[in-house]
């Protein structure tokens, strides 16, 4: 009979004595003011019964595991060691203890005299014994259950102490301790009856043999020391309580927002413990499965949280998220196995599985196509050598003669796993992982999913782990989409989109659950590399220098699935990295126009980088700031619809002159107007030289098909020749050389019934320019508010009433809402809830 059928057929406790079963680990017994917390815990609970098994003090299972191989190795230094550890518990029964710790210690005294004596006789044979190695283990629970014992007695708890190694006997096969449950069952019966006790606290994690020696249960063999003996004797309930809220949806060290689950089926419970989840073991719920018994994940430290349930009645399907939890595992490696000669072969899948078992090799998840051309399987990385060289050996006739071309190991890998009951005949779940996985530029080496549809592994570069656990993580809205954002050009644009993303960060993550952190700011005179955290004090800390690789690195961090740069200067060096970033996989949003009017060389390479790599390329407020004059050009040419021809006024501070200038007043003193009012920049040569203008014309050419360079538009400067060259100081003192000529202009329009506008155009055949013309009073650029900026679109569509975008063109305010809502827009396309 299996171990599970034994376990299922095991009587239940009596019906008029219910009792709960608690385990509690290192972290729950590291002090004596954590020893009080437990008994304080098992106080509240309801119930007369309990059964409490535990762990070593924190620490000392590893801390006995160093003494013994110290004293193997024949180092003296193991009783400085030794007297140490003494000294800790001794301390800890008298701090827990007071006046009645005399006995306690003296009982602990002889424990570690017997602990001297084990790695005195170690020292001497210079040999590891497994006996005594074992013995050693499992000293560490003997002790803290007997001081837990000791304090729920003296706090008036009817309470008794059991060693396990009285009742629990085990053997040790290939699946590590096999409990045997009728002669454990019938030794804690007899045991039951000699103790009437109704606490009852026992050592965790340490059993006997059938010849009679003491002998652990691996690794978290307390968590399965639980279970057996809340099956032994029939729990209503076992409790696991640890320093965590249960179990979370990824492991917090990698993905901080992860989340207490609140429940857990025991299949989604074992699939998450076999891929790194640390909270529970799969073996731990063998016999609670067997049973039916329901497992409870708690916090010791925060024991109001209800925690994780496991098992009890399921969910129904159509109540089930579709995934539950996300677990991962590094320190891996692929073995790959291919050839031609393995197609169609009976047997090939078995003598490999075959040649690893023979080795020793676990395998941790397994990936065949369809083809048989090749059998792909993960193992631990420590493994990797001995398993390529057994799968040599077994294949080594198919090897010579050409049948099997190769076998491989590929190291540096990770293997993450998608777990959940709902996932069972939801579509997309699988389009969703790999989508997440893309968007974030992580290439997946092997997948594997069961026919259970519980289980999506997928096998990636061990440096992506990090970044490939949050991206799938957010995508399944375990938590926030989270994007790592560099901002270059802290001025009046950039500090005006800082101020956005702030104001707005707590409403898109509590509505929409996207995160946004400020991670990086650069300018010309310095740079701030830091953490969310500290954004708002950036300024006080900006270092020296700029360093775009270094900002990039730091911005397009590992532990982060998305990374975006928000370039708000002018700057041509920077827009020149572009193509650099969007290849790494780094997302773009600029209101740069250095990108968009720069070389054609340039700008093909950002448009190829950004369509290999999947990374987004936004630039709607280059043209127009905040107005969806890109966009609404995109929809048009994407809808099949075909542009004639295109103009309109891009320069919201040419827009207020020439809106203002009625002859009345001198042009030049219009000029020293807007300037004192921030509406021009700085030299106000950079608006009135058109240069601008044509670069706005140039991308929109650009985002039409047109192969169009800034060399190629005709640009008409407001600027006379001989102030072209002069000092900004030296511009401002001779601005009313610019009268005369505006005047007269003016006065010819006026006289014609007309207006100036300062107006770019492109028509059907490419040609493009920018200029001052002069248009009919009841032209649509004829009543514009005072900044705004309007293009006119004429389509195949739109061709006798021409499509009009118009609306504030110019002011930081208004060009960083433009990229804010670029970035938005990013957001959405990574799996952002927008």
């Amino acid at each position: 009979m299996s171990e599970a059928a034994i376990a299922a057929e095991l009587p239940l406790a009596a019906p008029d004595a219910p009792f709960s079963a608690h385990k509690f680990g290192g972290s729950s017994l590291a002090d004596a003011s954590c020893f009080r917390r437990v008994g304080a815990i098992l106080q509240a609970q309801a119930g007369p019964h309990q059964l409490v098994v535990v762990s070593a003090m924190r620490g000392t299972t590893d801390a006995l595991i160093a003494l013994a191989e110290a004293a193997v190795r024949g180092e003296p230094d193991w009783r400085t060691d030794w007297q140490r550890l003494r000294e800790r518990h001794l301390d800890t029964a008298h701090d827990l203890l007071g006046a009645n710790a005399a006995e306690a210690a003296e009982w602990l005294d002889g424990g570690f005299a017997q602990l001297s004596n084990l790695l005195g006789a170690l020292a001497v044979l210079g040999t590891p014994n497994r006996e005594a190695l074992e013995a050693i283990q499992g000293l560490g629970e003997v002790w803290s259950a007997h001081l837990l014992s000791r304090f729920l007695a003296q706090q008036g708890a009817d309470c008794a102490f059991l060693d396990a190694r009285e009742v629990l006997v085990v053997g040790h096969g290939e699946l590590g301790a096999i409990v045997d449950w009728e002669e454990s069952a019938r030794r804690y019966a007899d045991w039951r009856a000699r103790h009437a006790q109704r606490w009852v606290v026992v050592t965790g994690f340490v059993a006997r043999t059938h010849a009679g020696r003491a002998t652990v249960l691996g690794r978290n063999g307390s968590d399965y020391s639980a279970a057996i003996f809340a099956a032994l004797g029939g729990a209503a309930e076992l409790t696991l309580w640890g320093d965590t809220d249960g179990v979370l949806s990824a492991d917090p060290r990698l993905v901080p927002e992860a989340t207490p689950l609140p429940s857990l089926s025991y299949d989604e419970a074992c699939e998450l413990a076999y891929f790194g989840a640390k909270v529970i073991h799969p073996q731990t719920l063998t016999p609670a499965i067997a049973r039916g018994l329901p497992v409870r994940i708690r916090n010791t430290f925060n024991p109001e949280h209800a925690g994780t349930a496991i098992g009890g009645a399921p969910a129904a399907p159509t109540q089930l998220p579709p995934v539950k939890g996300i677990s991962a595992v590094r320190d891996l490696a692929v073995l790959t196995l291919e050839g031609a000669g393995m197609i169609g072969v009976p047997g090939t899948a078995e003598r490999t599985f075959g040649a690893l078992h023979d080795a020793g090799v676990s395998v941790v998840m397994i990936s065949q196509g369809s083809s048989e051309h090749s059998i792909c399987c993960v193992v631990r990385s420590a493994d990797a050598p001995t398993a390529e060289a057994a799968l040599r050996r077994a294949f080594a006739g198919e090897l010579a003669r050409g049948e099997i071309h190769r076998v491989s190991v590929a190291g540096d890998i990770g293997v993450l796993a998608v777990v959940g009951d709902g996932m069972a005949g939801t579509p997309g779940v699988a389009a969703r992982t790999f989508g997440a996985l893309a968007r974030t530029g992580v290439n997946i080496r092997a997948i594997a999913q069961g026919a259970s549809e519980r289980n999506i592994s997928v096998a990636v570069a061990s440096a992506d782990t990090a970044r490939a656990l949050r991206a799938v993580h957010a995508a399944f809205w375990l938590s926030p989409q989270t994007l790592s954002i560099g901002l270059i050009g802290p001025g009046k644009v950039g500090a005006a989109l800082l101020r956005q993303i702030e104001a707005a960060r707590p409403r898109l993550l509590r509505e929409h659950q996207l995160d946004l952190r400020l991670r990086a700011v650069a300018s010309s005179r310095g740079m701030w590399l830091g953490e969310a955290a500290a954004a708002a004090r950036w300024q006080e800390d900006v270092a020296a220098g700029c360093d775009l690789d270094a900002f990039a690195r730091h911005v397009q961090a590992e532990h982060l699935p998305h990374a975006v740069v928000l370039d708000c200067s002018a700057s041509g060096a920077v827009a020149g990295k572009y193509a650099e970033w969007l290849a790494a996989g780094i997302h773009v949003v600029t209101p740069n126009k250095q990108a968009g009017a720069g070389p054609s060389a340039r700008w093909r390479a950002i448009r190829a980088a950004a369509a290999a790599s999947g990374a987004r390329f936004r630039y709607e407020a280059t043209v127009g700031a905040g107005l969806p004059v890109i966009s609404t050009l995109r929809d048009l040419l994407d809808t099949g619809d075909e542009l004639l021809a295109a103009e309109g006024i891009f320069s919201g501070t040419l827009a207020w002159l020439f809106n203002r200038y009625d002859g009345t007043r001198p042009f030049s003193q219009l000029v020293r107007e807007a300037h004192a009012l921030g509406y021009t920049e700085p030299d106000p040569r950079d608006d009135l030289s058109g240069t601008d203008v044509a670069r706005k014309l140039v991308i929109l050419a650009r985002e039409a098909g047109v192969a169009l360079d800034l060399a190629d538009v005709s640009v008409e400067s407001l600027v006379p020749a001989g102030l072209r060259d002069l000092g900004a100081d030296a511009f401002m003192q001779r601005l009313e050389e610019l009268d005369q000529a505006v005047a007269v202009r003016h006065q010819h329009a006026r006289e014609a019934g007309q207006v100036l506008r300062y107006v770019a155009r492109l028509d059907r055949d490419g040609k493009a320019s920018v200029g001052l013309v002069a248009l009919p009073g009841d032209h649509a650029f004829a009543h514009l508010r005072l900044t705004d900026n309007v293009v006119q679109f004429s389509t195949r569509r739109y061709h006798d009433n021409p499509l009009v975008v118009q609306g504030p063109g110019a002011g930081p305010e208004v060009t960083a809402a433009g990229v804010f809502a670029d970035l938005l827009r990013v957001a959405a396309a990574l799996g952002a809830k927008l």
